[in-house]
C-alpha cells in the first residue's frame, strides 16, 4: 500500500519523516523519492539484516537518511541523538517481511523446519523454544488464546507440555506437525492450524504488543502541528490498539483521524502480493492542544 501511504501522510519536499519500521526499506525508498532533494528521514528497526540490506538500497540518498538499529518504541531516543525535536510524519508497518519469512533459520514459518527461534532482534536471549518448553501449561494457553486468538489454546497447551516431558520442542516443523495432529477441526480449517499458535509466539518472543503500547502513549508529542501518523496493522489485536489511541487522541483534541475506516489493499495489490491481504492503514493528524 505504498501510493495509500504517501497520501496519507501527505508525503512532500523537504519534509522530515520518521520510519519506525524500516525493514527492506520500500516505503523508505518512495518517501526520499518524494520529498526530494532535501527532505530526510530516519528509520528504524530491530533486524540488523534488514538494516544492512536497506542501507545498500538507499546508499544513494546519502545523508538523507539516517538508520539505526532500535526498537521503535524507543523511537524518541533516536531523534533526540539526531536533534530532532519533530517530524511531519510517522510510519509503522507492523507485518513480518517477506524476506523474514522466507529466511528458514529465522523460524517465522512453519513452510520451513528450522530452529524455534522467531526473534527480530538475534541479539535477544528469549526465543520461541524458551517459550515453548519452559512457561508453564496455563501461561502457555492464556499466550495462544490471547495473542494467538486460538479457540483450541488449552489443548494445544497440553499437547506442548506433554511432547516436552520425553524430549523439548526444537523445530518449526515439529511444533506444526504437533498442533496439526492435535487440531480437533482440520478439515474445516481454512488456514494451517499451527498459524494462530505461530502468531502467538513470535507476538510474545519479540514483546510487539508491548512495544505498540508504550509507542502510542508519546509518538503526538513528536509530530509537528498537523503532522501526519500512519500504522500498517495486520491482525485484530494491533489494529485495535491503534483505532483506540486514535479515537482517545481525538477525544482529548490533538489529534484528527482520518480514516473513520482502516484503509486496505486493492484487489490488485492482493493477487500480486497475497501478504497484504490483512493489512488495514489508519492515518491520523497532529492538531493544535486545545
Amino acid at each position: 500500500m505504498v501510493e495509500e501511504v504517501l497520501a496519507g501522510l501527505q508525503v512532500e519536499p523537504g519534509k522530515i519523516f520518521l520510519d519506525g519500521t524500516v525493514g527492506y526499506g520500500g516505503h523508505a525508498e518512495a518517501i526520499l523519492e518524494r520529498t526530494s532533494p532535501e527532505g530526510r528521514l530516519i528509520g528504524l528497526d530491530r533486524d540488523p539484516a534488514a538494516l544492512q540490506a536497506t542501507a545498500s538500497r538507499l546508499a544513494s540518498f546519502g545523508k538523507r537518511v539516517m538508520l539505526e538499529q532500535l526498537n521503535y518504541k524507543d523511537f524518541d531516543c533516536s531523534l533526540q541523538k539526531h536533534s530532532i525535536p519533530a517530524v511531519d510524519g510517522i510510519l509503522l508497518d507492523l507485518g513480518v517481511s517477506l524476506p523474514q519469512f522466507a529466511t528458514a533459520e529465522r523460524g517465522f514459518s512453519f513452510q520451513h523446519s528450522a530452529p524455534l527461534d522467531m526473534r527480530m532482534d538475534p541479539s535477544q536471549e528469549q526465543t520461541a523454544a524458551t517459550i515453548l518448553n519452559e512457561w508453564p501449561e496455563k501461561e502457555l494457553a492464556d499466550l495462544f488464546y490471547n495473542y494467538g486468538e486460538e479457540r483450541w489454546a488449552r489443548r494445544y497447551a497440553r499437547a506442548i507440555v506433554k511432547q516436552r516431558e520425553s524430549e523439548p520442542l526444537a523445530t518449526t516443523e515439529e511444533l506444526a506437525d504437533l498442533i496439526r495432529r492435535r487440531c480437533p477441526d482440520k478439515k474445516r480449517r481454512r488456514i494451517h492450524p499451527a498459524t494462530r499458535v505461530f502468531q502467538a509466539l513470535r507476538i510474545a518472543v519479540n514483546q510487539e504488543l508491548e512495544a505498540l503500547d508504550l509507542f502510542l502513549e508519546k509518538f503526538d508529542s513528536y509530530l509537528r502541528p498537523h503532522g501526519r501518523i500512519a500504522i500498517l496493522s495486520y491482525h485484530s489485536l494491533e489494529d485495535r490498539r491503534v483505532k483506540l489511541a486514535f479515537r482517545k487522541g481525538k477525544g482529548e483534541g490533538h489529534l484528527l483521524v482520518h480514516t473513520k475506516k482502516p484503509l486496505q489493499p486493492s484487489t490488485e495489490e492482493v493477487a500480486t502480493n497475497p501478504q497484504a491481504r490483512s493489512a488495514k492503514l489508519r492515518v491520523a493528524e497532529h492538531g493544535e492542544r486545545t
